[in-house]
Order: structure tokens, then C-alpha cells, then sequence
């Protein structure tokens, strides 16, 4: 119990040693403001050790040593997720950042936007890394986990953000939303177990769910589908059955042991001898079923539709969509995948906790989806772009 002091004189718990209040405030003194002045320092003194606590999360920000990525490496070692993850993050990491302000005009009765002087962390968000890094790597968190965590490092004197940090999604967890499906800001934030002060954090909610959470399934299987590849790519000869045919009977451990024996021995001399009492019957089974390739395609083509991309772009081909030409994949996969994960980084850095109300930020895909057509366009030689495609690949007018 903290001790209350009045006037010089001490009650509760006395302290080992006097204190500087008791030393250098004598007990003729009454007046009202020295008495005011202690009540304050008295009754912050715990709220100050309160406030430490309650943000004792940030003393692990920057500890790298202990940051861990969780279930997304998992998920990331399916070729499919690996293809799907890398091409999106090559879009969003390399969109500038823009920064716009909305004005009302009373003659048209319409909203106008204008470009405006970027904010110090348009340019670098976080001063360590590049924004290349962050945003990729932000992504990265909302396409696995659905949300993804920024924290406050520095402000300018308006009191408005100048400089953030990534929090590794896997690493934050809300006592008041247990997810999968987040329903809003959380207010109660603890990383790597500690709480965290939530108005230092900017939460980015993904419009759609993380893949760990939503795609469980299909990621296991296609996990085991490649773990049967593997085993089935490490024997030379296809599968079969060992059998006797003759002499005395064996039993059910001799048998076995016999059947390691044959396997030990095609394993490692491709090789394996038999006596006159054994026959070994070879399967059916070809390369392409040992690799079960076509099971592995059909999973491939799950996760193309989990990840929301086209199925070209993950090499995998269908009968009713076909690649066409570069300038369409790229619109194809900002269209279908990137833009929702654009638009979610983008809202949120345009929230009001970030920048001044009015003011706003993009993601700017233009010069991603036009500066293809503009190089295509000077590379065909002066008239061409009047004749006619070749088969198979009709011509797509750029992007305006």
C-alpha cells in the first residue's frame, strides 16, 4: 500500500529512510498549494506504473531474435501458395504512395481531389527497410492471417504518425476477437504475449479471410500430396508385390523382414536378389501415377481459386481460360487479386488516425497497368498496332 504523506508527517508503511518531502518540508508549513502538489505526485505515481504495463509489449518491438511467422510457412511451402503470395506481393510492394486532399466546391456542388505535398513516411514507412519491404511483406500478413499490424514509432508535433514498424501477424494476438474472422479494430492487442497499446498500432482488417484459416483443408492435402510424390520419386522401379511361391511357409515378421530386406536393397543397388521360392510382381503403376501428377494439378488448379488468382498464371492450364497476352495478365491479376489487398492498405493509411481528416492516401496502380502497354506500343513497328493479332491472342486496347 502506497503511503499517504501529509504535511510532513507519514502514515501507512514508513518508508527505511526519510524521503525529501519529510527532510526538506517542515511541519510549520500549511499551506494549500503544497498540499495540492503532493496529492498529485501521490496519485499519479501508480497510474505512471500502470501505463508502463499496460504497453509493456513495445519493449519487444525490434527484438528480432524472437519474431516467428507461425502457420504461413506451413502454407508457404506449397508451390501454388509460393507462386500466388510472390506475384501479388510484386504488385503491391511496387505502388507509390499518393498523397490527395478533398475539397468542396459550392458552384458545382461537388467533391474535387488534389495532389498534395507526401507526408516525411509516404517515402519510407519504416526508415529501416524499404517501402518495397514493408508493403510486400504487409501484404503478406493480410493474404495469410487477414490482417496485418503496423506500430507507431515516431510522431510529428500534430500528433499524427511520421514513422512505423511491421508487426509480424502471428506474433499479435486480441483478447477480445478470437477470429478467424475479424469485425473490426481490436482494442485489446498483445504481442508476443504482452499488452500493447492499441491507439499506437494501425490495424489493417483484409476483406478477405487469411488463407491459414479459411483453406485449411485444401493446403493438407495438397502437403500430402507432395509427400507422396516425394516418396514415390526416391524408388527407380515401380511398386509390386513380393510373394513366395514355394518352400516352407514363413511367418508374418519373416515376411516383413524379408520385404525391408528387398526394399533396402532396390533403394540402394537398384538391384535386389531373389532365390527360386520368391517372385516379384511389378505394378501397373507409371511414372506419372507414381507422381500422381494429375491429382497434384487438380489441387494445384483448389489453391489457384483459394488464392483468387487466374489459373495461367500459376501454369496451370484449363479449357475455358487461356493466357493472351502480358498486358492482360497484369490487369488480370490486379483485377482479381491484387486490388482488394491495395484498397484495404490504402483505406486504412487514409483513416483518422493517420492522416488529417480530408486528406487521404493511394496505392497507385497506374503506372503498374499502363507503362506494358506504352512499352509494347513503341517496340510494334509505325502501323502495326492496325493489324491483326495473331491466333489465339486477340489485342487488348491500353489501359486508360
Amino acid at each position: 500500500m502506497a503511503s499517504a504523506v501529509i504535511v510532513g508527517v507519514t502514515y501507512g508503511a514508513m518508508p527505511p529512510t526519510r524521503s525529501k518531502v519529510w527532510q526538506t518540508k517542515p511541519m510549520a508549513i500549511f499551506t494549500r498549494n503544497n498540499k495540492a502538489a503532493l496529492a498529485v505526485s501521490l496519485d499519479t505515481e501508480p497510474q505512471v506504473k500502470a501505463a508502463v504495463g499496460y504497453n509493456a509489449g513495445a519493449k519487444q518491438i525490434g527484438e528480432f531474435y524472437s519474431y516467428y511467422d507461425g502457420e504461413r510457412n506451413t502454407a508457404i511451402s506449397v508451390p501454388t501458395i509460393s507462386r500466388a503470395r510472390d506475384l501479388i506481393a510484386s504488385v503491391i510492394g511496387r505502388l507509390p504512395l499518393k498523397f490527395y486532399k478533398l475539397e468542396w466546391n459550392d458552384a458545382d456542388g461537388e467533391y474535387y481531389e488534389y495532389r498534395t505535398m507526401s507526408r516525411s513516411w509516404g517515402h519510407r514507412i519504416d526508415r529501416s527497410v524499404t517501402n518495397n519491404f514493408i508493403l510486400s511483406w504487409t501484404f503478406d500478413d493480410l493474404f495469410f492471417y487477414g490482417r496485418a499490424f503496423w506500430y507507431v514509432q515516431e510522431r510529428y508535433a500534430d500528433g499524427f504518425p511520421a514513422s512505423f514498424t511491421r508487426l509480424p501477424a502471428a506474433m499479435v494476438t486480441t483478447t477480445d476477437q478470437a477470429g478467424p474472422v475479424w469485425f473490426g479494430p481490436s482494442k485489446e492487442i498483445r504481442f508476443n504475449g504482452l499488452p500493447l497499446d492499441s491507439k499506437d498500432v494501425i490495424q489493417f482488417l483484409s476483406p478477405i479471410q487469411g488463407i491459414t484459416t479459411m483453406s485449411t483443408q485444401t493446403i493438407k492435402t495438397a502437403l500430402k500430396l507432395e509427400a507422396a510424390a516425394f516418396r514415390n520419386a526416391s524408388v527407380s522401379m515401380p511398386a509390386g508385390v513380393l510373394r513366395q511361391v514355394g518352400g516352407e511357409p514363413l511367418s508374418a515378421q519373416e515376411l516383413a523382414d524379408m520385404a525391408h530386406a528387398f526394399n533396402e536393397a532396390r533403394l540402394t543397388n537398384q538391384t535386389a536378389a531373389l532365390n527360386e521360392f520368391l517372385t516379384y510382381t511389378e505394378s501397373t503403376a507409371t511414372p506419372d501415377k507414381q507422381l500422381i501428377t494429375q491429382a497434384r494439378e487438380f489441387q494445384a488448379l483448389e489453391l489457384a481459386r483459394v488464392a483468387n488468382i487466374p489459373p495461367y498464371l500459376a501454369g496451370i492450364a484449363t479449357g475455358g481460360y487461356t493466357y493472351q497476352n502480358a498486358q492482360q495478365a497484369r490487369q488480370d491479376l490486379w483485377i482479381f487479386a491484387a486490388a482488394a489487398y491495395a484498397e484495404c492498405i490504402s483505406a486504412t493509411l487514409s483513416s483518422d488516425n493517420v492522416l488529417p481528416r480530408g486528406n487521404y492516401v493511394k496505392l497507385d496502380p497506374e503506372d503498374y497497368l499502363t507503362e506494358l502497354a506504352e512499352e509494347m506500343e513503341k517496340s510494334e513497328p509505325e502501323g502495326a498496332q492496325n493489324d491483326a493479332p495473331g491466333p489465339g491472342i486477340p489485342r487488348t486496347p491500353p489501359v486508360s
